[in-house]
């Protein structure tokens, strides 16, 4: 699943590429990829047609695009019932699922080629690049679009990086910040993880803590911390939750320098282009491979239907299920 640094290098190329575009039509291709919208797809595609991408925003693993209405009056008209709400009106909404991509495509160049799990294809006009789609993909069809309402931030706070509005989708109101937000509070985060009784890695990942951190970045940012993924929450010293927090916005922000990490073509950017971070992960996916910092051979343990990589040397195991 794409986790920070993927879905932040496709919102990057989202606010360079189309942002300031007018949709000027919607096709959706499988319905299922818009079961979130409430109206099906003909009311997602009525909520589109003739609004403005104002901006495009991240927070966490989740991606919005607020919708204004179009600088050509001649556009109006075609928008049957915009939404407003006291947060800052509407967004398109975006999560990416397993294997969601979101492609950007001018045919001028590339030409009509359609990708075969093509699910859902915005029309557009007047993009920065010239590009005439914005084509949903997903393989697998865990992703999904819908058009929402923003509302209000509780800290008054932007809602996302990429944008000063201090809204967030209704759906994203309840995940966390992340590490790389410009907001995120560091210090009540490490108070919120202490307060729990789990192991640091499931914490890491509880997404209403904190947001973006996934299985990868998890098993990478923990190495760096020389913290065993079963480390007890409540029993972590304050500086060590917190070394944990620092190396996963390290990571995550190495991670993005490359374009994020590829394992195989489920994540691209919206140029389908893969990422190359992969080369400079430290023990995710390198179970019986030597620890860069010791020596010792990588692990692999199961860990919530997945696995956790960890090195037995640098990141002792709790010898008694809690420390």
């Amino acid at each position: 699943m794409p986790e920070l640094p993927e879905v932040e290098t496709v919102r990057d190329g989202l606010d360079r590429l189309v942002v300031g575009a007018v949709v000027r039509d919607v096709e959706v291709f499988r319905d299922y990829s818009v079961r979130r919208h409430d109206g099906g797809p003909a009311g997602f595609a009525d909520q589109l047609r003739g609004r403005r991408l104002a901006a495009a925003v991240r927070r966490g693993k989740f991606l919005w695009l607020p919708l204004d209405e179009p600088a050509d009056p001649s556009l109006v008209e075609l928008v049957e019932t915009p939404t407003d709400s006291p947060g800052g009106g509407a967004a398109l909404l975006a999560h990416l699922g397993m294997s969601g991509q979101l492609l950007v495509r001018d045919p001028a160049v590339a030409g009509d080629w359609a990708h075969p799990h093509l699910r859902a294809r915005l029309h557009l006009t007047g993009a920065p690049s010239g590009a005439q789609y914005l084509d949903f993909v997903d393989q697998r069809t865990f992703g999904h679009l819908s058009v929402v309402d923003l509302e209000p931030t509780p800290d008054g706070a932007p809602g996302g990086l990429g944008s000063d509005l201090p809204a967030v989708p209704e759906p994203v109101a309840h995940i966390g910040r992340d590490p790389l937000d410009p907001a995120f509070d560091a210090d009540a985060v490490v108070a919120a993880i202490r307060r729990r009784r789990t192991g640091i890695k499931r914490a890491l990942l509880d997404q209403t803590l904190l947001s973006g951190v996934g299985n990868i970045y998890a098993d990478e940012a923990l190495w760096r911390a020389k913290l065993h993924f079963a480390r007890a929450t409540d029993r972590l010293r304050p500086v060590e939750v917190r070394r944990a927090l620092d190396a996963a916005a390290e990571v995550m922000a190495e991670s993005l320098v490359q374009g994020g990490t590829s394992f195989d073509a489920l994540y691209v950017n919206v140029n389908g282009e893969s990422g190359y971070f992969a080369r400079g992960l430290a023990v995710y996916g390198r179970e019986g491979e030597p620890c860069p910092r010791c020596g010792a051979l990588v692990r692999r343990d199961a860990f919530m239907n997945r696995s956790s990589y960890t090195c037995p040397v640098c990141q002792p195991r709790p010898r008694h299920g809690r420390w």
